[in-house]
């Protein structure tokens, strides 16, 4: 009989060096988008913004990182594809809302 294990080795199925990589490529992608919303609350900032703009133009510089959290709490204990359709879909979701906030800047400069 042997001992049960105490915790469950992350990916079980691939090696940690290709589950590295692709957590650090997703990342890579993920501040990309945490940069350019920081960019546009910047560009933003110096034609004035009211406070609603300020709260939605600064959840638009957390989002990405918050949906990089949660994809890494769904895809950790996955294989690497699954790992990386994961943080695709994230960053496809990430995509969505950025697009959503330009618009909204473009309509109401004032946001």
């Amino acid at each position: 009989m042997s001992a049960p294990q105490a915790t469950q080795p992350i990916a079980a199925d691939s090696p940690r060096w290709l589950v590295g990589l692709v957590i650090g490529l997703a990342g890579l992608f993920y501040a990309y988008a945490v940069w350019n919303a920081v960019a546009h609350l910047i560009t933003m900032a110096q034609t004035g913004l009211t406070g609603g703009g300020w709260v939605t133009l600064l959840f638009g510089v957390a989002f990405p990182a918050i949906v990089f959290a949660f994809a890494y709490v769904i895809g950790r204990r996955r294989r690497v594809g699954e790992l990386a359709l994961v943080f695709l879909a994230g960053l496809g979701v990430v995509a969505v809302f950025w697009m959503s906030l330009i618009a909204l800047s473009l309509t109401m400069p004032s946001a």
